[in-house]
């Protein structure tokens, strides 16, 4: 419970704000992590590290971060989030568009940078982190059923 109450909640914070931060960063993030696995579990410093994060049921940071925006963009498209979020979420078919075969995927408008620091922008990196995730999930109805998909999707 301490571990999860000052560990793994200050990983969760504004993380994704972390999409697409630099490899070592992020692997510094990850090695807290997996200090905090280890002290979980007891394992010792030479073992894997994968099975102990599944054992505890814990994405990668990596992945947290993809989590993280998923969820944002499933609720910005159904009304659940602040309105600031909602005006980067836009479906093809409410892009004002013409009709197309793939406007039943539920895919999100992507918008075009110039350069990388552009590309980590919440409207640019939300889009892309959706786009990637399978139709059918995609099309899940309530948050529940989404976050659980996700989970399993992930994993």
């Amino acid at each position: 419970m301490i571990v999860q109450a000052f560990i793994s909640s200050r990983l969760d914070y504004c993380n994704s704000l972390m999409y697409g931060v630099a490899d070592g960063l992020m692997q510094q993030l990850q090695a807290v992590q997996n200090a905090a696995a280890r002290l979980i579990t007891g394992a010792r410093r030479r073992d894997h590290i994968t099975p102990v994060l599944r054992q505890l049921h814990w994405f990668p940071v990596r992945q947290r971060v993809n989590f993280k925006l998923a969820v944002l963009v499933f609720k910005a498209l159904h009304g659940l989030a602040p309105c600031y979020l909602l005006d980067d979420c836009q479906l093809v078919t409410d892009a004002g568009r013409r009709r197309l075969r793939s406007s039943d995927a539920t895919t999100c408008v992507l918008q075009r940078t110039s350069t990388r620091f552009g590309d980590l922008a919440f409207g640019v990196s939300e889009p892309s982190v959706w786009n990637s995730l399978p139709t059918e999930l995609r099309q899940s109805h309530s948050l529940g059923q989404f976050r659980r998909a996700l989970k399993t999707h992930l994993f």
